[in-house]
């Protein structure tokens, strides 16, 4: 286990097992990052509340990745709906997002539009990139369900053919902030010890277990600042045997619009193509759509293509 304080009330995220029903799961809580990404953008709540279950649920999917430099990538697109693009992405710890989406025609459906309402008839694209490896492994399913958390859950089950819960709550109270926080937990496989796999089973009575206990966790629970990570594995199953804590991980803000980053991609560009981006002034904007930030790149800072 890392050194990762799993009492922090907020921005932390860890692993469990329970041996005896062969499950594993992870749970992840964001507070004062969740509000430094969600401050860029001054989101109404409908699309607060998108944004913060997207990077909940990178931050539960991204944490699994063995390779510590690895990357998930969610995005989240549809050709007509109110949301056209929803981004998040997790990279060692560090969590970004934005959304993209049409503010007459949100107006239009009240305050708590349901997933299909935001994005009709969307996908779900999930990207692992391992950098040790440099393996890439996509994976897409159509948006389908009451939540982003059901949409993973599909596809958990279509492309890995790994039974999964995922839930996710989200509540901003005045003068307090945005809380978010959510778990996962699936069936572990059998087949790799040379037992019968999971999906080839007609009955799972371990996994239909833990579906029940899983759904009894309340969304003031899972954003209960005051209640540890922690006990909320415990809470769950305090009558199994043995919950093993795995690691710990202090989640933080990542964006990467870096203006060394910037001036690099902009070299790459031909010099005739540069001219064109520049304006009166000689200087090319660059506007970073996850933190709002607005960079100015001269064109003689750039270096010349040989």
């Amino acid at each position: 286990m890392s050194d990762t304080d799993l009492s922090r009330p907020d921005d932390t995220t860890f692993g469990f097992t329970v041996p005896s029903r062969h499950v594993r799961g992870r749970i992840v809580r964001l507070g004062p990052v969740l509000d430094d990404v969600l401050s860029a953008h001054h989101y109404p709540p409908a699309i607060e509340r998108l944004v913060a279950e997207a990077l909940v649920l990178a931050s539960l999917l991204g944490s699994t990745l063995k390779d510590e430099q690895g990357q998930l990538t969610m995005q989240a697109q549809t050709d007509n709906g109110i949301v056209s693009l929803l981004v998040a992405d997790y990279k060692a710890g560090a969590v970004r997002g934005y959304a993209q989406f049409d503010a007459d025609r949100l107006a239009e459906l009240g305050e708590t539009p349901s997933l299909f309402g935001l994005f009709g008839k969307g996908y779900l694209a999930i990207t692992f990139d391992q950098a040790t490896t440099g393996e890439r492994y996509q994976g897409i399913v159509p948006l389908e369900g009451a939540s982003l958390g059901a949409a993973a859950e599909h596809y958990f089950a279509q492309s890995e053919q790994i039974p999964s819960l995922v839930q996710i709550a989200v509540r901003h109270d005045a003068g307090e902030g945005c809380h978010a926080a959510g778990i996962l937990m699936q069936h572990l496989p059998e087949g790799e010890v040379g037992r019968e796999r999971l999906h080839v089973r007609h009955d799972h009575p371990d996994w239909e277990h833990v579906l029940a206990l899983g759904r009894t966790l309340s969304e003031a629970e899972l954003t209960d600042t005051s209640l540890p990570l922690s006990d909320l594995a415990w809470r769950l199953f305090h009558e199994e045997g043995e919950i093993r804590v795995l690691e710990g991980q202090t989640i933080s803000k990542g964006c990467r619009c870096e203006i060394s980053h910037i001036r690099d991609v902009l070299s790459r560009f031909p010099e005739a193509e540069r001219a064109e981006m520049a304006d009166e002034r000689g200087l090319i904007t660059v506007d970073c759509s996850f933190c709002s930030k607005l960079f100015d790149v001269a064109l003689t800072e750039l270096a010349p293509i040989n």
